[in-house]
């Protein structure tokens, strides 16, 4: 086979560009490698983490971040704990500013929690008191439990201003407003959030506890990752608990806590006594019955089967155990220190064949005369006052025709209320559409009764206008809504505290 020459010259020619093409587009897919490389790393250095220290902005009463690594305006507490006994009493508990042990951010600080089994605390002073009034209160720190928690607390307290506080004398029981933060003891995971409430009336103080959290604590406690516990107080009386900028729990403050603020309307009389001739049995022995003349109280629940026989073949002289032929006294067997050795008991061979060794006895049966202790049979008691509603249940039960006027007195008012409340909407329109008939009437009744609305909405338009212009004139033509909210105002929040 022969090519032209001019064929073979084009051949050529695109075999040379094809390995050109190959080339250039390595050239490129290499250049585009160097750039992503040269773009990781501007990435890589981007994503390096410049931390600079929060500046709290608006109106605050205390912020800490720990950044300068001091303790100066933090005072240990140097008291002793009460009902404890003097080697553990102490509140010795050693803390430190530290980074993280994991995920260090440089210059990111914390307070840290130095030793353990023992009692801390630790308290600062607010910049000012803060008063409950009409501004909300937000509370939230983070938490951080990197070497695990066994038992203990992490909570933080707003001290009450009693006007003489002692900052070394801190201990658990010293008066606080409120108390809010993690706690965890044994499989127990808690977010507190209590508040101590001074009763108008009694003058007693009184703590009042948040329901529990609607999520499962247990990952915040043990993934040793750093978590935001917040905690809002608004002056409308709602209250809501957060993790991480999640909602874990709300609620009001004057019905969401135990015990609740507002006590129940009423209560009942802790004066009154249950009368003396007060019978609260239903049914009584009947006082007339008498016990049977044949009645046997002494007869016992069992006795021997009188039919029974004693098998053919029982080995009366034989023991059903018998000592191990086989068993040998332990070596080290000391009989002043073990006593006498005596082989130990397994089954006798001869009773293998045979239906039983030994002495025979009777097998046991259910006595058909054991009747038991007697007792009178129960019988309506006479005295006994049942309720309206059980009399009327008992009624019922003696004439039930009287079911009928229950179901007529209780069902009609109910479907009388439903039938005018709710009534059932007009189908007309859709019979119109499904039907498609003209309906020539009904568009001239729909646009009369249109026309009508269209003159009353006028009439009332105009009515409004003038009373309004008659309440501006007058000067009477605002409204007050009064408020109520539970006041914090007995109490001043003097101190953040940091218990464990």
């Amino acid at each position: 086979m022969k090519l032209d020459r001019g064929w073979m010259w084009r051949l050529l020619l695109l075999s040379s560009l094809a390995v050109a093409a190959v080339a250039a587009h390595k050239e490129h897919f290499d250049a585009d490698i160097l750039d992503a490389d040269e773009d990781m790393g501007l990435d890589e250095e981007e994503l390096k983490v410049t931390y600079k220290t929060p500046v709290p902005t608006g109106d605050v009463y205390f912020a800490e971040t720990f950044d300068d690594g001091s303790l100066d305006r933090w005072q240990l507490s140097k008291t002793m704990k009460e009902d404890a006994d003097d080697d553990i009493a102490k509140y010795d508990g050693k803390w430190a500013v530290e980074q993280l042990k994991e995920n260090k951010v440089p210059g990111d600080q914390g307070l840290v929690l130095k030793s353990r089994a023992k009692h801390h605390a630790i308290a600062a002073m607010l910049d000012k008191p803060f008063v409950f009034q009409d501004e909300p209160l937000v509370i939230q720190y983070e938490v951080n439990f990197q070497d695990g928690i066994d038992c203990g607390g992490a909570y933080i307290k707003l001290i009450s201003d009693t006007g003489n506080l002692n900052l070394e004398q801190f201990h658990d029981r010293t008066p606080y407003t409120i108390m809010f933060g993690p706690d965890k003891c044994g499989e127990d995971y808690k977010l507190h959030f209590i508040f101590r409430h001074k009763n108008p009336l009694n003058k007693d103080m009184e703590e009042k506890h948040a329901k529990r959290a609607d999520v499962d604590l247990k990952k915040f406690y043990t993934d040793k990752k750093t978590h935001l516990y917040t905690l809002v107080l608004n002056p409308d009386n709602s209250y809501e608990m957060l993790i991480d900028q999640s909602s874990v729990s709300r609620g009001n403050l004057l019905t969401d806590v135990v015990p609740p603020v507002n006590p129940p309307k009423e209560i009942d009389d802790p004066n009154d006594s249950k009368p003396e001739d007060w019978d609260e049995r239903a049914k009584i022995p009947d006082p007339e019955a008498v016990k049977p003349d044949d009645w046997d109280e002494d007869a016992p629940a069992k006795i021997e089967d009188p039919d029974a026989s004693k098998p053919e073949g029982w080995l009366d002289d034989e023991l059903e155990f018998v000592p191990d032929p086989n068993a040998e006294k332990p070596e080290d067997w000391d009989e002043e220190m073990d006593g006498e050795w005596e082989a130990p008991q397994v089954p006798n061979p001869a009773c293998e064949t045979a239906p039983g060794c030994g002495q025979w006895k009777r097998p046991m049966i259910n006595n058909p005369q054991y009747k038991g202790k007697w007792k009178a049979p129960l019988v309506d008691n006479p005295n006994y006052q049942p309720g309206i509603f059980a009399q009327l249940m008992m009624a019922a039960e003696e004439r039930p025709w009287l079911w009928v006027i229950y179901i007529l007195t209780i069902g009609l008012p109910v479907g009388l209320t439903v039938l005018f409340c709710w009534p059932k909407k007009s189908e007309d329109d859709y019979v119109y559409k499904k039907v498609d008939i003209p309906q020539a009437n009904v568009e001239e009744e729909e646009e009369e009764e249109e026309e009508e609305e269209e003159a009353a909405a006028d009439e009332e338009d105009k009515a409004a206008d003038e009373a309004t212009e008659g309440a501006a004139a007058s000067g009477e033509g605002g409204l007050k809504q009064d408020t109520h909210s539970l006041s914090f105002g007995i109490f001043t929040a003097a101190l953040f505290t940091c218990h464990f």
